[in-house]
């Protein structure tokens, strides 16, 4: 058993849509374990001040995560990995690489996270500003046990850059999974304990099993990490040169997530709950399509580009584009055409009221807006860092995140100010006699944000590559047309199934939820059909095959 289990992690995944369905179905199995997670969350504090302080928390960690942790990303590490591992006779220089880089970070997050464990209450006025007393204090020992967070993660990351070149793709793939295991043993074994703290205590966990997946492999393959007094200068500048654009736009995000969740902290009792909730369910098809093709893609890409193969580089990229846009329009219309059913389904249960139910489906469906967007975002970026062109998604980042920023303080103005516009959100949404309504407006700014940053990546693209675009047409209408037809036949299921008065069951709401998006699915396959859609037929094909019999990436494999 043991064996058998080195053998899986130990085992070198060659094809580009082998270790995309990898990286897609472990991604999978982890959104199942994120939504247990949630659903756990939701049922023993509902949304309310608990859940707002515990999401809270995480604000501070996670921009050092984003903006420190960035300096050992796979995405900045990849490319020098696999040029020292091609050039080199032996692998003394990955060593001599490897080692600098991991003293280099884990010196300079130990400093980093013992200044922010000191400004953490003198930050918490402006990251929660609408917190009381107790709830900042409570924040700030959240806050801070979270810093260990960025770190071990940090650590997990360039642990998953060298088991990403060596491609073994299922060590990296695991470690989601175990993070949110980790969480899971928090809320199930501590919460009862020690409280929302033994929550973050699950945290810490996840984060170590995390990293503590990927030793092993590591061992085996004689590259782990160590600490050396000889520090490589040369690599350590070269590495942050080649980070500094893409820490920027990453903190870009972040903090424009921070403003959003210090304007929830000023709206009623349960908004940063509401506001994250359905942020964590619209990340779904996020982990498990672009996510899991911009991954499995990035080695790829920057073995092109460094080869001066721009034809197969624009190549993957065209087919990559198109099986997102194929997988995300769907997405978004069943969660848009499904909301509540989604909602209540996974989130409501125990101390998550209807009133919370129905503001998250709202949310929801306003960050679904923009799927499309947030998956090609990824593609598009490991796309330039591949091409070592890290400044183009810097500067889409940081007007996305502005906009982001702009467009919510807007709404949010022009919600209050003006009744007719709240009014037409309201109904739209179908949420005019709730509560709370004004959170809304945040996930409405999110995506417009999201959808700007596309626009300029796809922009810049073309700039690239003048034809791109034209590869992409027939993939578009295909996926959107079917899509539509698709939210037709579902929201006409749902209201077929709502006269027969059985709503009123957890496993009723499912049931209704089940059917209608089943019956919206058909039609949409049956239309590709129709249609002779490409992609389709691509997918089809790839399902006949084995996985572990992918051959080496090349460019006539198409499927996700």
């Amino acid at each position: 058993m043991v064996e058998r289990l080195l053998k899986v992690l130990n085992r070198e995944w060659s094809g580009l849509y082998e270790a995309a369905f990898l990286l897609a179905g472990t991604a999978f199995l982890s959104q199942l374990l994120g939504l247990f997670r949630d659903r756990m969350l939701a049922h023993h504090f509902g949304a309310g001040v608990s859940l707002d302080v515990y999401y809270a928390a995480f604000r501070i960690p996670d921009f050092l995560y984003a903006s420190i942790a960035s300096f050992v990303a796979v995405t900045v590490l990849i490319p020098f990995l696999l040029e020292k591992m091609e050039g080199e006779t032996s692998m003394r220089g990955v060593h001599t690489f490897v080692n600098t880089i991991f003293t280099a970070f884990t010196l300079m997050m130990i400093a980093v996270s013992v200044v922010a464990y000191f400004l953490i209450p003198k930050l918490a006025g402006s990251v929660v500003p609408g917190f009381s007393p107790v709830e900042t204090q409570e924040y700030v020992t959240l806050a801070r046990i979270l810093l260990l967070s960025p770190l071990l993660l940090g650590i997990s990351n360039l642990f998953g850059a060298v088991t990403q070149s060596l491609r073994r793709f299922f060590v990296f793939a695991a470690g989601p999974l175990l993070y949110n295991i980790g969480i899971i043993i928090g809320i199930v074994f501590l919460l009862p304990y020690f409280g929302l703290l033994g929550v973050v205590y699950g945290v810490i966990i996840g984060a170590t099993l995390h990293l503590s997946i990927q030793i092993p492999v590591l061992l085996r393959e004689g590259v782990l990490p160590r600490f050396t007094t000889r520090i490589h200068w040369p690599y350590i500048r070269a590495v942050i040169k080649l980070s500094i654009p893409r820490t920027i736009a990453l903190s870009a995000t972040y903090i424009a997530t921070m403003v959003l969740i210090a304007l929830a902290s000023q709206m009623e009792k349960g908004s940063i709950a509401i506001f994250t909730l359905a942020l964590n369910l619209q990340s779904i098809p996020l982990a498990i399509v672009g996510m899991s093709y911009s991954v499995a893609a990035f080695p790829t890409l920057a073995k092109l580009w460094t080869g001066k193969n721009h034809e197969q580089f624009l190549h993957q990229i065209v087919n990559a584009t198109r099986h997102i846009i194929f997988w995300s329009f769907p997405a978004i219309t069943l969660f848009i055409v499904l909301r509540a059913q989604i909602v209540r389904t996974i989130l409501g249960s125990g101390a998550f009221d209807w009133t919370a139910t129905r503001l998250t489906a709202a949310a929801l469906a306003l960050f679904a807006v923009s799927i499309v967007a947030q998956n090609l975002v990824l593609l598009y970026t490991r796309a330039f860092y591949a091409m070592g062109k890290t400044r183009r998604p810097l500067v889409a980042n940081v007007i996305g995140g502005g906009v982001v920023v702009i467009a919510s303080f807007l709404l949010l103005f022009f919600f209050n100010k003006f009744l007719t516009f709240r009014y037409f959100a309201e109904t739209l949404l179908r949420v005019s006699d709730t509560p709370g309504t004004a959170v809304l407006m945040l996930p409405f700014g999110y995506s417009m944000g999201m959808i700007v940053n596309i626009t300029i990546l796809l922009f810049m693209l073309r700039g690239e590559f003048p034809t791109f675009m034209t590869h992409l047409k027939k993939a578009f209408l295909h996926s959107f047309s079917a899509s539509v037809v698709m939210g037709f036949v579902a929201y006409h299921g749902l209201q077929l199934l709502a006269h027969l008065e059985i709503l009123g069951t957890f496993f009723a709401v499912f049931l209704q939820g089940l059917i209608a998006g089943i019956m919206g699915i058909i039609a949409w396959i049956f239309l590709l059909y129709v249609m002779e859609n490409r992609e389709i037929k691509e997918i089809r094909t790839a399902l006949h095959h084995k996985f572990w019999k992918s051959k080496p990436i090349v460019a006539e494999q198409e499927i996700l």
